[in-house]
């Protein structure tokens, strides 16, 4: 936690152009896009990066074909562009995947007007990937066996993107950018108050873990929060023309229920006519997602949600046997901050079902603050822009735009980093079968860091072993995340810098032999007290 602490430091009196708060997909982006182009950026979060809506999404990345329904054609194309980026940027993290949605009697659209909208969507994503295909029923039923086709008129299928790894992870990459790039950021720090003074904003802040409390001051502000922006706004006694509404969406993360052959997405029409998916999770799946109008941004799985959902895909799949309650290894669930303008009435007037997940992003110029409203994880980079040009547009001055706040290394560094794994026989150390390569894991979740791993698993084989029983994490992992990546309680490694948590039931992980090293690793002395915390954190409910 030492790298933790010099942030901190950072912040006590600290003068910045810039602080950030809210450390989630939003602030995490546009952390990296100011640090990148030279600004002195803060960003802190009163939980851990990526620890609200940021870890509660279906992992997807994708132009929102659904979106088409209601003609929102530019935001579409957008997207896609967005989605074509990524999957440029970062090759091993976003990869294309195919979606194959089957169409019964009850689907609004027949096979034939769905194949048209495919058609369109790969246009508007300016052929961005492979083409979309037209299925029959015998199609359908031979590429997946899975599917129920009995009462199946047709399919489609076409292509969007995926996150490998987790959300939350994704999120922290864009941290560590802005950290490299000089920035300073803590997790587990919350904004106590902020007021504006002359000419700087004086934050009071409080570290969570110690009650320490102090002061920074920063030019701009920006007001990062997802769901809790427009609390912040109202605190400040801010005024602006848009606000948040919520809708509640879960996941079910289930043992595997199609074939490895294919790794795609199956999507179906649930019966309220709105598309739900199984997504492939490595050896998982997850079913998702709901759509609840809730008022308030904390919200839970309840039974009936969790019902709902197995009850739609039992009915969708030819399973051996149908999916119950047991059969649930991890759940998802959060809201989606959506974008809607201000004005009278309250979120009950809206209808929620048809808003998208736009962003919209407001500036103060006399109190210098900017606020960012909605957004998703495919449209992070352009969030990231358009807030550096609004802070430059409110005088603090930024360098050119070089694009190299994001993305993976360059094709050069990647093809030494695999020239050296495969000398050292790195693959080789892998015993368990059906697992990804050493050499694709490493190098995906950790680009350049993980040279120093290959000389940490020469020097002491050891390093190259896996920690957990039913967890694909090396020893040398545990190492390099304890010193690198901000990890201040359990829960922040077993479900966010790793998606352990969300694979693995929690039973598993109390019983693993490995959990007390995993602590210890992480936390040194204070291993026992965090991992005590942890373990009660997630006792079950009775």
């Amino acid at each position: 936690m030492a790298l933790r602490q010099t942030q901190l430091e950072r912040l006590r009196g600290g003068d910045f152009d810039v602080l950030v708060v809210g450390g989630g997909i939003n602030g995490a982006v546009t952390s990296a896009a100011l640090a990148g182009r030279g600004a002195n950026v803060a960003l802190v979060d009163r939980g851990d990066f990526g620890n609200f809506t940021s870890q509660e999404s279906s992992n997807l990345v994708w132009g929102g074909f659904k979106y088409l329904e209601n003609y929102e054609f530019w935001l579409v194309f957008k997207l896609c562009r967005s989605r074509n980026r990524l999957m440029k940027a970062y090759p091993d993290n976003v990869k294309e995947i195919s979606f194959l949605a089957s169409l019964d009697q009850s689907s609004p659209f027949p096979p034939w007007f769905a194949a048209l909208g495919a058609l369109g969507y790969w246009g508007i994503g300016l052929f961005g990937t492979r083409y979309p295909r037209l299925l029959s029923t015998d199609k359908v039923e031979k590429e997946e066996p899975v599917i129920d086709t009995v009462n199946v008129r047709g399919g489609v299928e076409y292509r969007d993107a995926y996150l490998v790894d987790n959300d939350a992870r994704f999120v922290f990459s864009f941290v560590r950018s802005a950290v490299e790039s000089g920035a300073t950021a803590a997790n587990y720090v919350e904004l106590v108050s902020a007021e504006r003074k002359g000419n700087r904003w004086v934050a009071q802040l409080r570290d969570v873990d110690s009650g320490e409390e102090f002061t920074t001051r920063a030019k701009v502000l920006v007001n990062a929060a997802g769901p809790f922006v427009d609390g912040l706004n109202k605190q400040w006694g801010v005024s602006t023309d848009h606000r948040i509404v919520y809708s509640k969406g879960i996941h079910l993360v289930v043992p595997r229920l199609t074939t490895d052959q294919h790794n795609r997405v199956l999507a179906f029409f649930d019966d309220t006519q709105r598309l739900f998916y199984v997504i492939p999770m490595g050896y998982r799946s997850v079913i998702g997602t709901t759509d609840t109008r809730v008022g308030e941004a904390h919200t839970k799985v309840l039974p009936e949600d969790r019902d709902f959902l197995l009850d739609q895909i039992n009915r969708r799949l030819n399973l051996r046997n149908p999916l119950t309650p047991d059969d649930v290894i991890a759940e998802r669930c959060g809201v989606r901050p959506l974008v809607v303008k201000s004005g009278g009435g309250d979120q009950k007037e809206v209808d929620w079902t048809s808003l998208s997940r736009k962003h919209a992003i407001e500036s103060d110029r006399k109190q210098k603050l900017v606020t960012v409203f909605g957004g998703k994880l495919t449209d992070c980079l352009n969030v990231g822009e358009e807030v550096a040009a609004m802070v430059q547009k409110l005088g603090v001055p930024l360098e050119r735009d070089l694009k190299n706040w994001y993305g993976e290394p360059a094709a050069e560094t990647r093809a030494e980093f695999y020239r050296q794994a495969r000398l050292m026989k790195l693959d080789a150390l892998r015993a368990k079968p059906g697992t990804e390569p050493l050499t694709d894991r490493l190098w995906r979740r950790y680009g350049r860091r993980a040279f120093s791993m290959l000389e940490a698993i020469r020097d002491d084989p050891r390093m190259g072993e896996d920690i957990m029983e039913n967890a694909d994490y090396l020893r040398v992992e545990l190492n390099l995340a304890a010193n690198t990546e901000l990890i201040c309680r359990m829960e922040d490694f077993m479900r966010r810098r790793s998606k352990i948590e969300q694979v693995v039931r929690m039973d598993d992980i109390r019983r693993s032999a490995g959990l007390d090293e995993v602590a210890q690793i992480l936390f040194g002395d204070e291993a026992e007290q965090r991992l005590t915390e942890y373990l009660e954190s997630r006792a079950p409910v009775t």
